[in-house]
């Protein structure tokens, strides 16, 4: 008998005229955990939690801006082209956040939000301290992919294969039924990636922004794999899809910051 992942039935729920779409509670629940972890740790080192708050007032409508922006502007066709909708640009439950976005103008206002007034530590304390929190919110917000059966891969026979309604099946695959479920891989990634930031003894003995580097760095190389594996439309490069490319170039840039050990130092004096 063929084992797999189902497929949910519903991705929201309804009270009269309040409807609550599980896609924005998986991202409401990851921006939670972030924020706990990322007040537990800055203060840990020295810093005021209170602050973590105060700028995530901030970086939080930055970032979902910045994800949506990004996947709109990469994947145009959906809302700008012959058949698309461009009001559905703004339906975010709907699904399709690019994380690259969410994390480049979250981390934009987070600094400008940083240096607006004096804080108990410096930018790189802050950003070491939000990164493992940073990485299980992205595993928490993947599973919002699965309520709305989006973002899986290739077909695939596996025991845990996504089940996929013909419905939400991408054309040309219309009589495969189960694929990889890339979704749940980035998910148990980031998951692991938050484990070793939070219980590697060394971890602590790092460079202030070494952590934040090291996750960025890290995150790029799963998501690498894993772009490869899905076949949901998207603009390519040289024949590669154009999120390969981001996570080479991010892997490239973040191990080189990472290990140049005077590069660090740079940084940190001007943050």
């Amino acid at each position: 008998m063929h084992r797999y992942i189902p497929s949910p039935t519903v991705s929201a729920v309804h009270f009269g005229f309040l409807t609550i779409h599980f896609y924005a509670l998986a991202i409401l629940l990851g921006i939670i955990a972030a924020i706990s972890i990322g007040r537990f740790r800055y203060e840990r080192v020295g810093g005021d939690p209170e602050e973590i708050t105060d700028i995530a007032i901030w970086a939080i409508p930055a970032g979902i801006v910045g994800g949506r922006a990004y996947h709109v502007l990469t994947s145009p066709d959906a809302y700008f082209g012959a058949q698309g909708k461009p009001l559905d640009a703004l339906k975010i439950w709907q699904g399709g956040m690019g994380i690259w976005g969410a994390v480049a103008l979250g981390t934009a206002v987070s600094y400008i939000a940083f240096k607006s007034k004096p804080r108990s530590l410096t930018f790189p304390h802050f950003l070491d301290a939000l990164a493992p929190g940073l990485l299980l919110a992205q595993a928490i917000g993947r599973w919002g992919n699965w309520f709305n059966i989006e973002l899986f891969g290739k077909p695939s026979t596996f025991p845990w294969a996504l089940q996929v309604p013909i419905a939400s099946r991408p054309h040309g695959y219309e009589n495969f039924s189960t694929f990889h479920p890339t979704f749940l891989y980035e998910s148990l990634w980031c998951l692991f990636g938050a484990l070793i930031i939070l219980f590697l003894p060394k971890a602590r003995q790092m460079q202030p922004g070494k952590i934040f580097l090291g996750y960025a760095a890290f995150y790029c190389l799963g998501r690498l794999g894993i772009e490869s594996l899905r076949i949901d439309p998207a603009h390519t490069i040289g024949g590669l899809r154009l999120n390969i490319w981001v996570s080479l170039i991010g892997i490239g840039t973040f191990s080189y910051l990472f290990f140049k050990s005077s590069t660090i130092g740079k940084l940190r004096d001007r943050l």
